[in-house]
């Protein structure tokens, strides 16, 4: 007798498939300390993007082989960490100054967003998908990421452990799992528990804000952090009335991408490092990947792999960084 399997159809939950561009191109990514050193700031931050803006715009051409790519731009705005003026006030001064360096923002984010979203913890429910990358010779005796918070690319050094005698162990360095040559250890606090409850980390948010922006975040198939149309009409003054992701314009191209990339001042280099170092540790939904994959192969736009290998920098001299001492 053969036996049969029967399974429930909610129990497969049907991938929402996005539309995608070829390129995401992040103009910006900002806090309030940038806003409050007034329009000179972000005259000058959009002045240097727009450089690197048309060479990545001619990166995505060649990579198509010469087609014209569909580019999208977006823009985040840190309202996570810091609740600042209102969006009434700073939308309208970075639409303003971008259109001044002849840029269009195509998509506003908030990265409060990138912490709940559509009724969703969206960063936790991320953290649920982290699969930390066994180093070798490991042996289970460090706390996994869900207690401690923290996420390394490698062996951390052992704690010294008191032998007979009193004797200490003999110090051992730090390894990167996928060292080449020599290691380059990197260890990420993704969050904090305080007493008004969980605050993620600037790199696990901008994982996050990768991810979206790859195209690959689900929640039972159904797409998150999805952009809303934007009316044409003011601005509001309050943050937790502006949606998390806006689309400024109808004409954009999609918002999600195969391929990113970040134009940021050079300040950023730390945080993007320990965003790769997430990306490489998450367990993405199979179901996007596969959609991404068949997509890319029908349009003969070839994807890396790895995430993290899909999500590219461009990191430029900070105006408003402290000179370096002698």
């Amino acid at each position: 007798m053969s036996e049969a399997v029967y399974r429930e159809t909610s129990a497969q939950p049907r991938v929402h498939a996005l539309p995608l561009a070829h390129l995401s191109l992040e103009l910006g990514h900002l806090y309030m300390e940038d806003f409050e050193a007034g329009p000179e700031r972000l005259r000058g931050h959009f002045a240097e993007v727009r450089i690197w803006a048309e060479a990545a715009r001619a990166a995505a051409a060649r990579r198509i082989g010469g087609r014209r790519p569909r580019i999208s731009t977006c823009f985040l705005i840190d309202d996570y960490f810091t609740r600042f003026s209102t969006p009434a006030e700073i939308v309208p001064l970075v639409l303003a100054e971008a259109d001044r360096a002849g840029l269009v923002i195509d998509y506003l984010a908030r990265e409060s967003g990138c912490a709940s979203a559509d009724r969703l913890e969206l960063a936790e429910s991320v953290s649920h998908r982290l699969v930390e990358s066994p180093p070798p010779g490991s042996h289970g005796a460090r706390p996994p990421v869900s207690r401690t918070g923290w996420l390394a690319n490698g062996q951390r050094t052992p704690t010294a452990a008191r032998r007979a005698m009193a004797e200490l162990a003999e110090w051992q360095p730090p390894q990167e799992t996928a060292a080449r040559n020599h290691s380059v250890f990197v260890d990420v606090e993704l969050w904090s528990d305080r007493d008004g409850g969980r605050l993620w980390s600037c790199p696990f948010l901008a994982a996050v804000w990768q991810l979206a922006r790859l195209g690959l975040l689900r929640h039972l198939g159904e797409p998150v952090l999805t952009p809303a149309p934007w009316t044409g009409r003011d601005f509001p003054h309050d943050w937790d009335r502006l949606p998390p992701l806006l689309r400024l314009r109808d004409s954009a191209a999609p918002f999600s991408a195969y391929r990113t990339c970040t134009l940021l001042p050079n300040s950023f280099l730390a945080v993007e490092d320990a965003v790769r170092v997430v990306l490489d540790q998450v367990d993405v939904d199979a179901g996007a990947l596969a959609q991404v994959a068949d997509r890319s192969a029908r349009e003969g736009v070839p994807v890396p792999e790895q995430i993290a290998q899909r999500a590219t920098y461009i990191f430029y001299e900070d105006p408003a960084a402290p000179p370096e001492g002698n």
